[in-house]
Parts: C-alpha cells; sequence; structure tokens
C-alpha cells in the first residue's frame, strides 16, 4: 500500500521543499534589496541629514508585494510542474487517444493559467510600483525630512 502513494508522497515533499526554499530565498533577497537601495539613496547626502531614511520595502505596501511575488512565483512553480506531468502523461501515452487528450487538455490549462499569472504579475506591479510613499513611486520616494530620495542619474 505504501508502494502505491510512495511516487506522490516523495512529489509532495519536493514541491514543499521547493516552496519553502523559494519563499526564504525571496525574504532574503528583500533584505538585502532594501539595504543596498538605503545605502544607494544615502550616498552622496550631507551629514547634516536627517539620516532616517525609510524606502518602501519596509512598508505595508512593500511587504504586501513581496508576499505577492513569492505567491506568483510558487504559481509559476507548479505550472512547471504541470507541464512536465502532462508532457510525461503524453509520452507513456502509447497510442492510447484518452491519455493523448488528458495530457493536451492539461498543456492548454496549464498556458491559460501561466497567462493568467502573467497578468496578475504586472497588473500588481503597477499598482504597487505606483502607490504613495513606495520607493517606486512616479512622484519619487522622500524621506522623514520631505527630501528626494530618488537616485540621480549621471549626466
Amino acid at each position: 500500500m505504501l508502494k502505491k502513494y510512495f511516487k506522490k508522497i516523495i512529489l509532495a515533499v519536493l514541491l514543499f521543499s521547493l516552496a519553502i526554499n523559494f519563499c526564504l530565498a525571496q525574504n532574503a533577497s528583500a533584505g538585502v534589496n532594501a539595504d543596498l537601495r538605503t545605502q544607494l539613496n544615502n550616498a552622496g547626502r550631507p551629514s547634516w541629514g536627517s539620516g532616517d531614511v525609510t524606502t518602501g520595502a519596509n512598508s505595508l505596501s512593500g511587504i504586501m508585494a513581496t508576499g505577492i511575488k513569492a505567491f506568483l512565483g510558487l504559481l509559476g512553480i507548479i505550472f512547471l510542474v504541470l507541464i512536465i506531468y502532462a508532457g510525461f502523461l503524453w509520452m507513456t501515452a502509447q497510442g492510447d487517444e484518452e491519455k493523448v487528450t488528458k495530457a493536451k487538455d492539461t498543456i492548454t490549462r496549464a498556458v491559460i493559467g501561466l497567462v493568467i499569472i502573467i497578468l496578475a504579475y504586472s497588473i500588481t506591479y503597477f499598482v504597487f510600483s505606483n502607490l504613495p510613499g513606495s520607493a517606486g513611486a512616479g512622484t519619487g520616494a522622500t524621506g522623514t525630512s520631505g527630501e528626494n530620495l530618488t537616485p540621480l542619474k549621471p549626466n
């Protein structure tokens, strides 16, 4: 009986470990990006400035954006697993039309899901980059004393 569910158990453990690893990597990179952004924004500022610079990465919108990006990344991993599964079904169908049809339907649904994921990501990126007070806002992020934190572009 254990042999019957062995593949499903291994797949579930593998997917769970990938999801945990992906979420931890997203969380770690968000902290590094926030520190790097703060250092770049403070570079070349006069020492008499406020020194307390807040960026969008530590705000509520930044945290929500990171969580949504991690979730959409997990959905991308699920898409990849579905495509591999459907390809495996198709290759092992051995001429059985029912299995081939099931594989084609799985691929079609996975591609539709990928399109929805890409649209959701682009909408999320647009919304969170244009929120007031976020580091990527169109008006420019400001620190606590009101100075502009948008990095200067070289001439």
